[in-house]
């Protein structure tokens, strides 16, 4: 079986894979529902004693059997190995609904060469007469039928669902969607065609630039005049939600989906790992590298 070339490759790709949306996207919102700065409390619980002992055990496991998610669970225990075959299942279901996401991020990035960004006026064809423009206007009469250009071409423009008249009629295939999707399974394919010898190179990207990109949005938010009300704001503790247990779940959940336990990624990954390296030093810091992460997009956005 292959091995990692370098220690770095292996770091990387770990981080790669556990600092996703669910760092960026999903804890400043849950943060921000489940009181703010009281929510950092239970979900600290939940990683010292849920996430990261599963962490470590998943590299510790993949790292001494050497096998992948499914010829692992025949050597644990046979009667168990269809967990191994329902483990690629749900991950090919989530990488039909991850690389949907880039490629529409990829079709933003393409739109955002135009002169004037389209979603930043009302002045397109897909636009509605409830499209409410905030631009550059501090007095604005907004109603519940209003909406800001960005929603509209998102819905109207990148999505086109006014052709759909729901579950019975989705409304026909976008082409421009189509080959951006086309285009990140291309990139996912030859990223990992020859294993750990290309995606130990294309991690070193992967990893890097989402904070590169965050701490530029860091710097720009931090240098905007407010910057530091705002921060307060979102992390001003509301103690009394700590006796939900619905905020507990939140927590429980969401450090589950953050570092990405159950997956089996984390299996196939330190099975390229040398037998006698230090897995456990890996856990701890690429866990606690993750979770930083997580409150670092919480300061950004």
């Amino acid at each position: 079986r292959d091995k990692w070339s370098k220690k770095m490759d292996f770091l990387l790709s770990v981080v790669g894979f556990a600092v996703d949306l669910g760092n960026v996207w999903r804890f400043p919102y849950i943060c921000y529902q489940n009181g703010g700065g009281a929510f950092l409390i239970p979900y600290t619980l939940m990683a010292v004693f849920g996430g990261v002992p599963l962490f470590y055990m998943e590299l510790a496991l993949g790292q001494f059997h050497r096998t992948g998610a499914i010829p692992i669970w025949k050597r644990i225990c046979p009667i168990f190995k269809g967990i191994g075959f329902a483990i690629c299942i749900i991950g090919l279901y989530v990488s039909f609904y991850y690389n949907t996401i880039i490629a529409w991020a990829l079709y933003y990035f393409y739109s955002s060469f135009s002169g004037t960004l389209p979603w930043a006026s009302c002045d397109n064809p897909w636009n509605t007469p409830d499209c409410t423009n905030y631009f550059g206007k501090s007095n604005v009469t907004w109603t519940n039928f209003s909406r800001s250009p960005a929603e509209e071409f998102y819905t109207r423009k990148v999505l086109e669902i006014q052709e759909s008249g729901g579950l019975h009629d989705i409304g026909g295939i976008r082409w421009q969607l189509l080959l951006c999707l086309f285009l990140i399974f291309t990139i996912v394919y030859f990223s990992l065609w020859k294993g750990v010898k290309t995606s130990g190179k294309v991690v070193w990207v992967t990893a890097t630039l989402p904070y590169v990109v965050l701490f530029i949005l860091l710097i720009r938010g931090a240098t905007l005049p407010g910057a530091w009300r705002g921060v307060v704001f979102y992390l001003r503790p509301d103690w009394g939600k700590l006796l939900s247990t619905a905020v507990w779940v939140d927590a429980a959940a969401q450090i589950f989906f953050s570092l990405g336990p159950g997956f089996g990624v984390l299996l196939a990954l330190a099975s390229y790992n040398h037998f006698h390296n230090n897995c456990y030093r890996d856990a701890l810091v690429t866990s606690a590298v993750n979770c930083l992460t997580s409150f670092l997009s919480l300061l950004v956005l």
